[in-house]
């Protein structure tokens, strides 16, 4: 319940646009997936996930590469700054790590 809540009020003030797209993270517990959207058009630009890879390590190392991964698909998708949704996580740990490696190749938020 409290997740919910945490949720609805981080989403509340978040909406991403074409020049600034909103960065999603989805952390469940045997999967990461980032996605960057544009909410004005309803589309997803870029996407990333650990789902069907053959990723080895701590699901806190896989974050990283999740985060790595969705920097570089933004890079091609010509988008720098993002919005960043963290949804009903805590910005800790995984969430962190994730952030952090798409703040080293160059994402803004």
């Amino acid at each position: 319940m409290k997740a919910e809540y945490r949720a609805n009020r981080t989403r509340a003030n978040i909406h991403g646009t074409a020049s600034r797209p909103r960065l999603t993270v989805k952390i469940s517990n045997l999967h990461i997936t980032a996605q960057i959207i544009d909410d004005d058009k309803g589309a997803t630009l870029a996407y990333a996930t650990t789902v069907g890879q053959k990723l080895t390590g701590t699901k806190t190392e896989k974050a990283a590469i999740i985060g790595k991964e969705i920097a570089d698909k933004a890079k091609k998708a010509k988008v720098k700054t993002v919005v960043f949704d963290r949804g009903a996580h805590r910005y800790a740990g995984r969430l962190s790590a994730l952030a952090d490696a798409a703040r080293k190749e160059g994402l803004e938020f």
